[in-house]
């Protein structure tokens, strides 16, 4: 077995599972997913780094739970976008028998993960949000999408991560469905 006959991690499971899988979908999505994460990685080290620097000095208590807080949110975006990629490459090293499209199967299914992720920001955003001294109103709707748009706005902020939720259950419903030989949910 050559060296990268097989991955040792994440990183290296990436290039491992762009070469072992057929499908050009997949290929997509592991691009994709790669550029996502990292900027997923980059926000929440990002905003963990502003959020230590704005509260040094401080005790611990609730600022300690809001940099904790900080990794949890990171985390639960960037598991669900790596996933597919895992499992593809996980299935391809044990050689797993699997219903025929789970690698197109898994990449549609991170696909919508990512759409659930914009869908909650678009829902998230408060009409009105301040920046230092500067009040930004939220950009009117327009386009094709106006409707689908108008709609999120109207989404309670509170209840934008149930769109993030049901996009790590798809993903995740994804791979149960097809991880079988016949595409039924039953072990091979």
């Amino acid at each position: 077995m050559g060296r990268f006959d097989s991955y040792s991690g994440l990183v290296t499971a990436y290039p491992y599972a762009f070469r072992q899988s057929d499908s050009l979908l997949f290929r997509s999505y592991v691009v994709v997913s790669t550029v996502v994460a990292a900027v997923v990685v980059a926000l929440a080290v990002g905003g963990l780094l502003v959020l230590i620097g704005n509260t040094t000095g401080g005790g611990g208590g609730s600022l300690t739970l809001s940099r904790t807080f900080y990794v949890v949110v990171g985390l639960f975006v960037f598991v669900p976008i790596v996933a597919p990629v895992l499992f593809v490459a996980n299935r391809h090293r044990r050689e797993r028998e699997v219903a025929d499209g789970y690698d197109a199967a898994l990449a549609v299914a991170g696909y919508v993960f990512v759409l659930s992720v914009y869908v909650a920001l678009v829902a998230s955003m408060p009409p009105e949000f301040g920046s230092e001294g500067n009040v930004v109103t939220r950009p009117e709707p327009s386009g094709i999408f106006a409707p689908v748009v108008e709609l999120l706005y109207a989404v309670p902020s509170v209840a934008a991560p149930l769109f993030v939720l049901a996009g790590a259950l798809v993903v995740y419903g994804v791979h149960r469905r097809y991880a079988s030989k016949h595409g039924n949910g039953e072990p091979a």
